[in-house]
């Protein structure tokens, strides 16, 4: 049962998930906040930090991609993840980045 996956926007809604759970890997980092409504919302960001406007897209495209795949099949219900991005998020194997976000999931308890 694949459901569509909802997207943080608002600024509110990304500081929101800054109070829950924080898990760093290599190429990614992972705030996952638990919520009473049974939807899973995702946001995505790069700071200026790791590039240019192109460099920062890349990375958000791959990350976006990455959660599609992991989560599209058995979304958690009532979290919100927001991924942010890091220096290597652009240039790492896609195999890599995807096992670092399988890893903090888990980590997080979101899987």
């Amino acid at each position: 049962m694949a459901m569509t996956l909802v997207r943080l926007k608002r600024r509110a809604e990304f500081l929101a998930a800054q109070r829950g759970r924080k898990v760093g890997r290599t190429s990614l980092v992972l705030q996952a906040l638990p919520r009473e409504q049974p939807d899973l919302r995702l946001g995505f960001t790069a700071t200026k930090k790791i590039g240019n406007a192109v460099v920062r897209n890349r990375a958000k495209r791959r990350l976006r991609e990455a959660a599609r795949l992991t989560l599209r099949e058995a979304p958690p219900p009532g979290w919100d993840l927001v991924l942010i991005a890091r220096n290597d998020t652009g240039t790492v194997p896609f195999a890599d980045l995807m096992a670092d976000l399988d890893s903090a999931l888990r980590k997080a308890g979101v899987r």
